[in-house]
């Protein structure tokens, strides 16, 4: 082996100066110099966390360091200043950093969500004859108590109204979301107040939900998707446990396909990214804008059709790569899911291991043993933290992990048999903690299935992390074992979900704040 000074090593690296946007610049430092423009991009998209489509400019020094578009790699100068110059439709530049938007433009797709269900239900306006006979019922409520008679033709109106407003954030509400507009309705218009009833909604909130399955029958009339695949149920799926629907609030179920779009042209553009990964350095660029098309007839196949991982790995391989993760689990619920799990997690790191110390008995002992291969890990300070938090939420919550984190010898990689886990591989002659535990990771991987579904993956943490965006992907339940755990991280770290928790989840949360 040839040995290499570290003079060397370091002239292998490439650092830039990366403009993201006019309030965020950034120093990056590569390990290697990239060969391609592609590999350019796509290494800067990750190291960046940027997950949407973007190409680069450069200050060019034959042009008094004006900024000029990047088209070859052999242009880049030695330490360059690069601009990220965003390829998709957002309306500011600070709100492309989080959100994904559609190829498409609002306006050509109406049916895509933007936002999930709001704190405050804000009541829409409705025509110039109803808002003005509301306003005059609630001038005469505050005068002397009269409740407004509200005629078939106003009610009508009104249900119809908030029906449409429910549906922009839900195509199928919970109970509680009925709760918000039914109470904020009756807050914005006191003369609606029911006085026989016990809350002074109840009536408002039976009737919006009656009139909300009317509103989807028309759109299942329509032909859209999310409400449409629960139409023609036979025999035993008939159950409205079957009804697919979301369960985990994603706010982009089953979208529909964008403008200019059909099944058949879908189809050719999800064959195109299939073979751009057959390539050895496949395009970011062209994968991003395709699986982003495609988005709709992907959503369609993995709800309707529930196909195996092995499947989905065959005709989505793209799916599996981080930067998609991150970009899919942006489409399906508008959150940027690596910057908002970190975020939470190491908000909350040093809280979690002050509470691992005050616990006592069997769930004291064990979280005790990983605070001490948190400190005596020979791996950064910030991993080990992350892991000792993130395996011993699972104790906190009386869950056995026994069957997801798993560990192998590098020499002899057997896959767990299991539905959902991660696999730690380490040297056959790595050095062990006190606790029997290994010091050194030669690779981290998600299994799926039985499958290698991931490899490669930094360290526990980031595995954890693409776990939860994988099962949002695929439409997958939870782990049974660990269904607590990853609810946890659902409601309170990644605020997807209504605030009233399970009593578990809620007695972690108050202890936690």
């Amino acid at each position: 082996m040839q040995w290499k000074c570290p003079h060397d090593i370091m002239e292998t690296r490439t650092v830039l100066r990366v403009i993201v946007t006019d309030n965020d610049i950034r120093k990056v430092t590569l390990p290697s110099k990239p060969q391609t423009l592609d590999s350019l991009i796509e290494q800067l998209g990750q190291h960046l966390d940027l997950p949407y489509t973007f190409s680069l400019q450069y200050e060019d020094a034959d042009f008094n360091n004006a900024l000029v578009n990047l088209t070859d790699i052999a242009d880049l100068p030695e330490k360059p200043t690069l601009k990220v110059i965003s390829l998709v439709t957002s309306p500011t530049p600070s709100q492309a950093d989080t959100d994904i938007m559609s190829v498409t433009s609002q306006e050509e797709s109406p049916l895509t969500r933007q936002d999930p269900w709001p704190e405050t239900f804000e009541i829409p306006s409705f025509s110039v004859n109803v808002e003005y006979r509301l306003r005059q019922g609630n001038l005469l409520f505050m005068r002397d108590k009269t409740y407004l008679q509200v005629p078939r033709d106003m009610k009508h109106e009104v249900l119809e109204k908030l029906a449409e407003a429910m549906y922009k954030f839900k195509a199928y509400p919970r109970e509680e979301d009925f709760n918000d507009v039914a109470s904020a309705l009756v807050k914005k218009h006191p003369c609606l107040f029911e006085p026989g009833s016990s809350t002074g909604w109840n009536g408002w909130k039976n009737s919006i939900k009656f009139k909300m399955g009317n509103y989807r029958s028309k759109l299942r009339r329509a032909g859209c998707t999310d409400v449409l695949v629960n139409s023609m149920k036979r025999g035993s799926q008939d159950s409205p446990r079957n009804v697919k629907k979301p369960k985990r609030f994603e706010i982009n179920f089953l979208p529909n396909m964008p403008a200019g779009e059909n099944e058949s042209s879908m189809e050719s553009k999800r064959l195109e990214i299939v073979e751009e990964m057959k390539k050895r350095h496949p395009s970011s660029t062209l994968i991003a804008q395709y699986m982003d098309i495609t988005f709709s007839l992907r959503r369609k196949e993995l709800v309707e059709k529930e196909p195996s991982v092995k499947e989905t790995l065959q005709r989505w391989p793209a799916l599996f790569r981080e930067s998609q993760i991150i970009a899919e689990f942006n489409r399906i619920t508008s959150k940027n899911l690596k910057q908002e799990f970190f975020s939470a997690l190491d908000k909350n790191t040093s809280r979690f291991l002050e509470i691992f110390e005050s616990k006592k008995g069997t769930a004291g002992k064990k979280l005790s043993e990983y605070l001490i291969q948190m400190k005596s890990a020979n791996i950064t300070d910030v991993t080990a933290r992350r892991t000792a938090v993130l395996r011993g939420l699972a104790v906190l919550l009386g869950e056995d992990t026994t069957d997801f984190f798993k560990t192998c010898f590098d020499i002899d990689i057997v896959t767990p048999q299991v539905s959902i886990g991660i696999l730690t591989v380490v040297p056959e002659d790595s050095p062990m903690s006190p606790q029997g535990l290994p010091l050194e990771v030669t690779d981290t991987a998600i299994i799926l299935e039985g499958l290698i579904a991931m490899d490669g993956l930094e360290n526990v943490p980031h595995a954890m992390c693409f776990v939860f965006g994988l099962i949002y992907a695929l439409n997958m339940e939870y782990p049974s074992q660990l269904k607590y755990t990853f609810e946890f991280i659902q409601r309170v770290f990644l605020s997807l979900g209504h605030k009233s928790l399970k009593p578990k989840l809620q007695s972690l949360k108050n202890l936690l704040f």
